[in-house]
């Protein structure tokens, strides 16, 4: 077992794998977790945060892009397409959106 997966079961709850767009990113991720790690934790749970966004918003889903989400559900943070800052930019968006979600 990688020193990741230990990680990530050393988490509360059970993983749920995050992502936009999950489609693309969680194949990727699994993949590698399968081939290097031997194992996933998220077994094969993905959340795509332009759906849960559609579904906030109540909106087509072409029509859940982040130019046509508000504004507050971003924090100021690099989009530079560098895995690591839009990982970190990914996870504030849903912490964000999963908050207001949750005080309705």
């Amino acid at each position: 077992m990688s020193d990741y997966v230990k990680w990530i079961r050393m988490l509360p709850g059970k993983p749920v794998f995050v992502a936009y767009p999950a489609g693309f990113d969680f194949l990727f991720v699994y993949w590698y977790l399968i081939r290097f790690a031997g194992e996933s934790p998220f077994s094969h749970s993905a959340l795509d945060v332009k759906s849960f966004a559609m579904a906030m918003l109540k909106s087509e889903y072409r029509n859940s892009t982040k130019q046509n989400m508000p504004k507050h559900w971003f924090d100021e943070l690099p989009h530079n397409h560098i895995a690591l800052d839009d990982a970190i930019e990914q996870g504030a968006l849903f912490c964000n959106m999963l908050a207001e979600n949750r005080s309705k």
